[in-house]
């Protein structure tokens, strides 16, 4: 039976269904009346719904499913496709962010057809429980926290080791003491240098991935996304909150915004969807980390191919080429 307490709205017809399998798969084993034609219609009847659900999500949903407390966080996925992580603290000016974690490791790229491969990774870590979530601040970062991540990719660069980032956040922490230690100017910051980072940088959305908060460690020759992850300049809620002056039009909010990776594969936002196991990543994390670790392996193999020069190039031009925009005719000095 699903634990009720992480069960979203939307999956509970499913839930019923298949506790209902469960029973009657125990009472044909605890009984000498065959049920097996009983348990492969409603087999069947549990694949169909399955499908429907997880295949017609709205986007409200898909962040929703973003948002699961099982959800597989960034020090998960690198305990997964990774080897020997040494975790790296501090920014040098102010403190330690521990909503920002990276260090060196040794991406198991021999598990997916490439090379074992030292990487440095870096990505937003929220919290399990209370006591964690308020350690991490719920993965929303202070400026050291991304001036800890800047110092980290310049020491890649310096040993010529790629960046791999995962975000997931859900914004920037907006704190006053965030504000007097220059939020804005260390994202901004962050932008600068790692346009101009001499390295291969990977950015891989996990799970929420709110303004400025994520796009601070997310400027990437590659952006890749998974599939019930969500990326945009707001999160839904805070939209409804300015155009609606409540949080009750949250779903209007995520339509109009098209935040999810169909949506933004469309428009070059992101470069990949990286599938998720049926139901989402919580469903089957080890799926999950196999098919992160084999897109990040094909994009690293891919990218080390690249001068660094023309790296550079393709970086800027990717960047410069995002958005699009119409111009009218010229208007007459009569019609003025």
């Amino acid at each position: 039976m699903a634990d009720d307490e992480y069960l979203l709205d939307f999956e509970k017809p499913l839930v019923e269904l298949e506790d209902k399998l469960a029973e009657m798969r125990q009472l044909n084993e605890e009984t000498q009346e065959d049920l097996s034609d009983e348990i492969d219609a409603l087999e069947s009847r549990v694949e169909e719904l399955r499908t429907s659900i997880y295949h017609n999500l709205t986007r409200w949903q898909r962040v929703q499913i973003a948002r699961h407390p099982r959800r597989p966080y960034t020090l998960d996925h690198i305990d997964a496709w990774t080897d020997g992580f040494i975790e790296l603290h501090g920014d040098r000016t102010f403190g330690d962010d521990r909503s920002v974690v990276g260090g060196f490791a040794e991406f198991q790229g021999e598990r997916y057809g490439y090379r074992n491969r030292t990487v440095m990774v870096i990505g937003h870590q929220k919290g399990r429980d209370t006591k964690e979530r308020k350690y991490r601040r719920f993965g929303m970062p202070n400026p050291e926290g991304y001036r800890k991540a800047e110092r980290l990719m310049k020491m890649a660069a310096k040993f010529d080791k790629p960046v791999v980032t995962l975000l997931d956040t859900p914004g920037a922490y907006p704190g006053m003491g965030a504000e007097e230690r220059g939020q804005a100017e260390a994202i901004a910051h962050n932008l600068k240098e790692m346009a101009r980072l001499p390295v291969p940088i990977i950015s891989v959305v996990i799970g929420e991935g709110a303004s400025g908060g994520a796009i601070g460690i997310g400027l990437g020759d590659r952006i890749l996304m998974l599939e019930n992850a969500w990326y945009s300049v707001i999160a839904p809620e805070s939209c409804s909150q300015i155009l609606w002056r409540s949080w009750d039009h949250k779903e209007d909010a995520a339509r109009a915004l098209k935040l999810t990776a169909k949506d933004l594969v469309e428009i070059d936002v992101i470069d990949e969807i990286v599938d998720e196991p049926v139901g989402g990543a919580h469903r089957d994390p080890k799926a999950t980390y196999t098919a992160v670790g084999g897109a990040i392996a094909n994009t690293l193999q891919e990218l080390e191919e690249v001068e660094p020069s023309t790296l550079l190039d393709q970086r800027l031009e990717k960047y410069d080429a995002l958005g699009a925009y119409e111009t009218g005719p010229p208007v007459s000095s009569s019609s003025r």
